[in-house]
């Protein structure tokens, strides 16, 4: 089984955030979108943008490299692996395909929960399994607004219907 360093795991979290902002910066450009539509996956965009630079500040920390993982850190990082590799959005090219290949509206935002869920399920196993207070409290942070995510595409989607 192959064990992932902390840094190997910031930096597939720093892809997930990669991934989110090139599938929502790829949905604005749909013609099918009117201005508040528009607007508020714009502001998911900058959302994801915003949670990149977070992990890459986690990634330049010094305390970075002594952080304390739990005893079963090897499985943890195998579990957290699998996740990205399972991800609805695997890279930026299929991101994008996502967004551009969807039926409407309704479907770009069916996609978006479903990466805003994915995202979830591997922030919370990350922060399960880090002790260092100040980068569970960024993950709790970022985990929160996801949380918000998922919420307020579940709203916008309600009010499409």
């Amino acid at each position: 089984m192959a064990v992932y360093s902390v840094n190997e795991v910031i930096e597939m979290a720093v892809q997930i955030e990669k991934n989110g902002f090139a599938f929502y910066h790829e949905a604005t450009k749909r013609k099918d979108l009117d201005a508040k539509a528009k607007e508020f996956i714009a502001y998911l965009r900058d959302q994801e943008l915003d949670h990149e630079k977070l992990f890459l500040g986690l990634r330049e920390e010094l305390d970075l490299q002594v952080l304390e993982m739990s005893q079963d850190w090897e499985l943890v990082a195998e579990y957290l692996k699998t996740i990205v590799d399972g991800r609805i959005f695997n890279n930026e090219f299929s991101a994008i395909q996502m967004a551009t290949n969807a039926k409407d509206l309704g479907s770009v935002i069916d996609n978006a929960i479903t990466f805003e869920k994915d995202t979830l399920l591997y922030f919370h196993a990350l922060a399960d399994n880090i002790n260092n207070p100040k980068t569970k409290g960024v993950l709790r942070k970022i985990i929160n607004e996801e949380v918000s995510h998922v919420l307020k595409l579940n709203d916008f989607k309600r009010k499409l219907k």
